[in-house]
């Protein structure tokens, strides 16, 4: 985890043989909030970005780097405070060239906060 103790996973279901549901709860008292800002914390889209590419690193037990980001478009203002629970769903495949390519939705509640598509590329530490 890149970011120490700034998320749990609580939990990771396989719907199908490449979709997963995962379950994350925020640490609001994370200090990347004191930042990202100190009346009002708001989840940083780069923190997102980040959280997927870990999920996914977990789910396929590759070491990951993104090597395009096809599309990636916030939708809802995230505040650990007030949504610290988040649901993402991901679609993740392998292309005929080796890339992962992964489909995102991120949610709080029945609220889009996310959508992201990109392709990663496996590699070694």
């Amino acid at each position: 985890m890149l970011l120490e103790y700034f998320y749990k996973i609580l939990s990771i279901e396989s719907i199908t043989d490449s979709q997963r549901r995962a379950t994350i709860l925020i640490n609001e008292k994370h200090i990347v909030f004191k930042g990202h800002f100190p009346d009002n914390p708001i989840m940083p889209g780069v923190c997102m970005m980040q959280i997927i590419k870990e999920l996914t690193e977990q789910i396929t037990g590759d070491s990951l780097m993104m090597q395009k980001l096809i599309d990636v478009k916030f939708t809802a203002l995230i505040n650990p405070f007030l949504t610290p629970e988040l649901r993402l769903e991901l679609d993740i495949t392998t292309t005929d060239t080796g890339l992962v390519k992964v489909k995102n939705t991120s949610y709080f509640g029945d609220t889009v906060a996310l959508k992201l598509n990109c392709l990663y590329e496996k590699t070694t530490l």
